[in-house]
């Protein structure tokens, strides 16, 4: 078996907003600060293309096709600098009153190399995402590869079911990317916190999970470690951190830690219209 070097993972925090020329200022000015620090794979929020509160119809208006230019873009920045980009936007769909949550991610070839569309719609704590919002479908997981480690997708919401991060896994990813828009309220950070490395624990993988700055985020971005521990971290401010993922350190936690060949129960989808 290849021995790869570990592999640099960013997460880039800042609060996109419905300035659109300004997030896009501030994706490539992270991106080539992560770049510097030694990252070959970034992960910036969600809504990362635009975003305004509460949820209206400008964010309908300003949704993207897949060859649109906020792709086009990302694109372009992950060929300039020889990383995988990934971030949330807000996607055009078929129906003209709503948009798709959707997390692309960019390799260095400028290739679309996986695409998420948010199966947990945020209708909770006071609100109600799936007003304005087509609910993904369950489809297969989509993962791409870098440095010999397999990464998968989800987003915000979806951490709060624990089945979407195992079902990633048993596609067969190292590391979990978690764009997000988690916003604040109270015991919120405690959940944001809470989950993330709960889903790394119990899986034994990475996740790394980049939020929105605050007033609206609650910030914390952070890289957790198959065991749990927090290898990179950002407090409230704009900026990156970046931390290293290994195949070996997954194998170790592992052979001391077998939870996942020790379960007996699977992850099966099921369409909410029929269950």
């Amino acid at each position: 078996m290849t021995e790869h070097a570990p592999v640099g993972v960013a997460v880039a925090q800042f609060a996109p907003g419905a300035n659109g020329e300004a997030n896009l200022f501030a994706i490539r000015a992270l991106a080539e600060r992560a770049a510097e620090r030694g990252a070959s794979v970034v992960v910036f929020p969600e809504y990362s293309s635009y975003f305004s509160d509460p949820m209206g119809e400008d964010l309908v208006a300003h949704a993207e096709p897949l060859d649109g230019r906020f792709v086009h873009f990302l694109a372009g920045v992950a060929q300039d600098l020889g990383i995988h980009l990934v971030a949330g936007m807000v996607e055009r769909t078929d129906d003209p009153s709503k948009f798709a949550n959707t997390i692309v991610a960019l390799s260095p070839e400028a290739e679309l190399v996986a695409r998420y569309r948010k199966q947990h719609l945020y209708d909770a704590f006071g609100q109600k995402e799936s007003d304005w919002v087509v609910a993904g479908p369950l489809d297969e997981p989509e993962l791409f590869e870098t440095g010999g480690l397999r990464f998968g997708i989800q987003t915000c919401y979806d951490i709060r079911f624990p089945e979407v991060t195992r079902r990633i896994v048993d596609a067969g990813a190292d590391v979990v990317l978690v764009p997000a828009e988690w916003v604040r309220g109270p015991l919120k950070e405690h959940h944001w916190r809470t989950l993330v490395t709960a889903r790394a624990i119990e899986n034994t993988i990475y996740v790394a999970a980049a939020d929105h700055s605050p007033p609206i985020g609650v910030g914390n971005s952070m890289l957790i470690d198959p065991s749990g521990t927090q290898l990179a971290g950002i407090g409230t401010e704009t900026d990156v951190a970046v931390g290293f993922a290994s195949a070996s350190t997954i194998a170790s936690v592992r052979a001391v830690n077998p939870a996942l060949s020790l379960r007996r129960y699977r992850i099966v989808p099921t369409n909410a219209e029929s269950a």
